[in-house]
């Protein structure tokens, strides 16, 4: 027969009602009490009901998190880091994608959450973006990772300082006729491709060199999206001697592009990338690393915060998290 919360009450010789409190960690109940409950409740092997505990809390034990993309590597690493804080917290996740694979939007989120999460996590949408504000009108604990709104908890890199690291970075080797694969052509462009393309123009502006709109490509952040952008600026009638990919995954095909040319990053043109990807070590890529996993791991911190605090409030702290430029063999000083 399965034990029951009567069973432990009966045992420790306290209401039930003390138990539940005592098992879900709430306030007013005496620490001896409480110790000698949780005791008791191992003894007997009993568990809590998630489900009732939820009811009697009002919670549901679940956040969502709501993201343009799931596939794309930059997003799937940041969900690792949200997950594993989320399972130590024994919350469940709801993933919501904003977007399908061919850029159609689907149905908006903000409907969909009411009464079905406690908290919602936001990773990367236009900070213009209307379903970001119609969740954000939801009025629930929220944490925001890769844009930064006031008043509300957020975690993101200096993506201005990443577009001049990289952008430097070439310049220092002697480059200066540098071409640039950045993201997409909207009106509201993603914050990271918005901010490294002007970290792309500061830097460049600050050496005295002229930005080509010629040298300049859109790469839809993606392999394929990379390796069609650096064709298009191989195939200028002066083409670029080093290029800046907004991305990683756009490098990856940029570098195809090049092959495919019968050129060799580093040796005939520098490339250098922004993320860390788990590849770009292996196809020997400089990259500005950004800690992708940790910026999952301290928005959900955040977020579990709110839900843990008596009354749900934001500390709205705007956390950003340090970048390196990682040094490899796709770039090399410029050659006479």
């Amino acid at each position: 027969m399965a034990i029951t919360i009567k069973d432990v009450a009966d045992a420790a010789g306290v209401s039930t009602a003390t138990v539940s409190r005592a098992l879900r960690g709430l306030p007013n109940v005496d620490a001896g009490t409480r110790e000698r409950i949780q005791r008791i409740a191992t003894d007997l092997d009993y568990v809590i009901s998630p489900s009732a505990s939820r009811l009697a809390s009002g919670r549901t034990g679940s956040i969502a998190v709501i993201t343009p993309y799931i596939a794309r590597w930059f997003f799937s690493t940041v969900l690792s880091g949200v997950e594993s804080v989320l399972q130590n917290a024994g919350m469940d996740l709801l993933l919501m994608s904003v977007s399908t694979p061919d850029g159609q939007h689907r149905l908006p989120p903000a409907p969909r959450l009411r009464r079905r999460v406690d908290g919602v996590l936001i990773i990367a949408l236009p900070p213009h973006d209307q379903q970001l504000h119609e969740v954000l009108a939801l009025n629930m604990p929220t944490s925001l990772i890769g844009v930064t709104l006031e008043g509300i908890p957020s975690v993101t890199i200096d993506d201005v300082l990443a577009g001049q690291i990289a952008t430097q970075h070439l310049i220092n080797l002697g480059h200066t006729r540098i071409g640039v694969i950045t993201g997409a052509p909207v009106e509201e462009p993603f914050t990271a491709d918005h901010d490294r393309h002007r970290g792309f123009q500061q830097a460049m502006n600050a050496a005295g060199l002229q930005v080509d709109p010629a040298l300049e490509a859109y790469g839809y952040f993606t392999i394929a999206g990379g390796e069609q952008a650096m064709t298009a600026l191989l195939t200028q009638r002066n083409p670029p001697t080093a290029v800046f990919a907004m991305s990683d995954e756009m490098a990856f095909g940029a570098m195809k592009a090049m092959r495919s040319h019968g050129l060799q990053p580093g040796r005939d043109i520098s490339l250098v990338g922004v993320d860390g990807h788990d590849m770009s070590e292996f196809l020997d890529l400089t990259t500005v690393v950004q800690p992708v996993q940790d910026l999952g791991r301290i928005a959900a911190e955040a977020l579990v915060g709110q839900l843990q605090s008596s009354g749900g409030e934001a500390e709205a702290d705007s956390v950003i998290l340090p970048t390196q430029l990682l040094v490899r063999g796709s770039t090399s000083p410029l050659k006479g």
